[in-house]
């Protein structure tokens, strides 16, 4: 059974079962048009852990370790800053409450809501003083989520679209924007192009789109009109996907970035993760 890389899935954790699935992500930003020169990488291992309650009700868990490293002109000459540890937990429930079986196909409609929960530092500080927010671990606030998710499955693909919303409330005189999200994945079976017994796994080629819409920051009550605005990004990725584990790898690149003001620009994002069920 093959998924997304970069969402979630309707298909269901099986009964009483664990999905473990461990995620490592290189992130980075360096298309700045202020003339800062900022410049932004992040590597995150983001754990995620789902337990079945039923073949519809499933549970989850992620729990990000965020590494970040941020570089500027400062007008005397470039700094470099850095922060580390873990990010804020998320938890979430996903309801499947629409299912179509046939013969050698399915179709899944869910819908998921959760939490995010501020267990990451949000007040650390360095030499120069307090970090800014895109150098902390965590937001300081509790964030609420929600969206719906349609899966149509079948032996050779799978398709997969996701609609989503977050909503992020104020810490320390800082807010950051709501985002609306949708996502779409088609992962096609390319190895063995023949189905038949005694086939160890299956490669699946997967291309995927990520599309969002973020509101400005705010910062003590006022907007941050260099912040926000729309990205589309581009996932081509490969999964190698067995009865009990899936490892897979993507890289996503912006096709479409539509920021205000001076936003920095997102360069790419690499992922490479293993998923278990048991």
């Amino acid at each position: 059974m093959a998924a997304p890389i970069t969402f979630n899935t309707a298909l269901p954790v099986a009964k009483e079962e664990f999905l473990f699935r461990q995620q490592f992500i290189n992130m980075q930003s360096g298309d700045d048009p202020s003339g800062a020169q900022r410049d932004r990488s992040e590597n995150m291992s983001a754990t995620t852990l789902a337990y079945g309650i039923n073949n519809r009700l499933a549970l989850f868990g992620v729990l990000p370790y965020r590494d970040i490293d941020l570089s500027m002109d400062m007008g005397s000459g470039k700094v470099s800053r850095s922060n580390s540890g873990l990010g804020d937990i998320s938890v979430f429930a996903r309801y499947i409450f629409q299912q179509n079986n046939q013969a050698g196909r399915t179709l899944r409609l869910a819908a998921f809501a959760g939490l995010k929960a501020p267990t990451g530092e949000d007040e650390a500080s360095d030499s120069i003083g307090t970090l800014p927010p895109p150098l902390q671990l965590g937001s300081g606030s509790w964030d609420a989520f929600g969206g719906l998710v349609v899966t149509r499955q079948t032996l050779d693909y799978q398709l997969d679209a996701q609609l989503s919303y977050r909503i992020n409330n104020e810490a320390n005189h800082f807010e950051a924007g709501n985002v609306l999200r949708l996502d779409a994945s088609l992962q096609k079976r390319i190895w063995p192009r023949e189905l038949g017994s005694g086939v160890p796994g299956f490669v699946y080629a997967v291309l995927e789109l990520n599309a969002t819409s973020q509101e400005k920051n705010a910062l003590n009550g006022t907007n941050d009109n260099n912040s926000g605005g729309t990205r589309i990004l581009l996932a081509p990725g490969l999964q190698y996907v067995t009865r009990r584990w899936i490892a897979e790898t993507s890289v996503q690149f912006p096709v479409s970035q539509n920021l205000n003001g001076t936003a920095l620009e997102l360069d790419t994002i690499a992922r490479a993760g293993i998923r278990f069920n048991f």
